[in-house]
């Protein structure tokens, strides 16, 4: 589950992807618009050098270990918003920090992973330089009135869903 919403089984983070699963809808992306193979290209573009994960730190062991982790690496590439805009990196280390509850039975074998982390976090950072500078953007979130939310999925009912 991604910022407490709905579980979302292994099957389905590897149909949708893991960005779109994680990001969900922001207001400059929109994990509900790309395919798997279009987000991946999307963010090998944006961080050409890799996008490394690590785990900060440890504070409980099993059978609930909670721990805190860094997805980071240099932002060096061009990123394309969802409308098409694209922001070029400095090169400095884009950090993105968060916290993860897995589960895991007698075996150690991750059996649920709870993730938390604010979505915007990760966009807001990458569309702070256009490429080309005649495109304006709008400020604020007036853009569309979509928010980061819960992550990429949502609960609807009895069923689960992307987005």
């Amino acid at each position: 589950a991604v910022n407490g919403g709905c579980p979302c089984n292994a099957q389905l983070m590897a149909d949708v992807g893991p960005y779109n699963m994680l990001l969900g809808e922001t207001k400059d992306y929109s994990g509900g618009s790309q395919s798997f193979e279009q987000s991946n290209k999307t963010f090998s573009a944006t961080f050409p050098e890799g996008f490394a994960f690590e785990c900060l730190e440890v504070f409980s062991g099993p059978p609930n270990v909670l721990f805190k982790w860094r997805h980071f690496g240099p932002y060096s590439g061009t990123f394309t918003d969802k409308n098409g805009k694209q922001y070029k990196g400095n090169g400095e280390i884009f950090n993105l920090i968060g916290m993860c509850l897995a589960k895991v039975n007698e075996k150690l074998v991750i059996e649920s992973l709870d993730i938390y982390y604010n979505p915007e976090d990760m966009i807001k950072p990458l569309v702070s330089t256009l490429v080309d500078t005649s495109q304006t953007t709008l400020g604020g979130d007036e853009a569309d009135g979509k928010t980061a939310g819960p992550g990429g999925c949502q609960s609807g009912g009895a069923n689960c869903s992307i987005m």
